[in-house]
C-alpha cells in the first residue's frame, strides 16, 4: 500500500497523513466527549430525563439512596450538575490541564457507575432466553458507555500526561 500510494502521490507521506487523522481524532473524541456528557446533564433538568433515569436509579445499590433524602427530579438535577461540572472541566484542557484531570477522573468514576446499571437494573431479553441478550433498555442504552469510559481514560491519561 505504502509503496502503491508513493507512486500515485510521491508527495504524501502516510505516516505524517497518519499523524494529523490522529490528531484529528484525538481532538473529536475530548470535544465529543465534552458534549455527550453536557448534553446528557442539561437533559437531566427535565422532566423527561428524571422519569427516564428512575428505574437505573432505584435498581442501582450505588445510587438509590439518593431517592430517599431527594424526589425524582431533585436526584436527577444533581446528577445533571455534577455532569455538566464535568463537561466543563474536560473542556478546560487547553486552559488547564489539571481542571481536566479532575474531570476525566469523575467521567471514568460516572461511567463505571452507570456501566453498574446494566448488572442492577433488570432488562435482560427474556425472549431471547436471557443473558448475555441485552433488551435496548437498559442493554443497549448502557453499552455505549464502555466506549465513552475508554474516552475519558484516555483523556485522563493525556491531561495527567500535561500536567507533568
Amino acid at each position: 500500500m505504502r509503496r502503491l500510494l508513493g507512486t500515485v502521490y510521491p508527495s504524501v507521506r502516510i505516516g505524517e497523513v497518519g499523524l494529523g487523522i490522529e490528531r484529528l481524532g484525538k481532538e473529536t473524541l475530548r470535544t465529543g466527549l465534552v458534549v455527550v456528557i453536557g448534553w446528557i446533564g442539561a437533559m437531566k433538568f427535565t422532566g423527561y430525563e428524571a422519569q427516564g433515569i428512575e428505574p437505573f436509579i432505584a435498581n442501582s445499590p450505588l445510587l438509590s439512596w439518593l431517592y430517599a433524602v431527594t424526589s425524582v427530579q431533585g436526584a436527577s438535577n444533581l446528577l445533571g450538575v455534577i455532569e455538566l461540572t464535568v463537561a466543563v472541566l474536560i473542556a478546560l484542557r487547553p486552559l488547564s490541564p489539571r481542571a481536566a484531570v479532575v474531570g476525566s477522573a469523575m467521567a471514568v468514576a460516572m461511567f463505571v457507575t452507570t456501566l453498574t446499571f446494566v448488572l442492577s437494573t433488570p432488562g435482560w431479553e427474556p425472549s431471547l432466553g436471557g443473558f448475555p441478550a441485552l433488551s435496548a433498555l437498559p442493554g443497549q442504552f448502557l453499552i455505549k458507555d464502555l466506549v465513552l469510559l475508554g474516552a475519558s481514560l484516555w483523556s485522563l491519561g493525556e491531561s495527567a500526561r500535561a500536567v507533568a
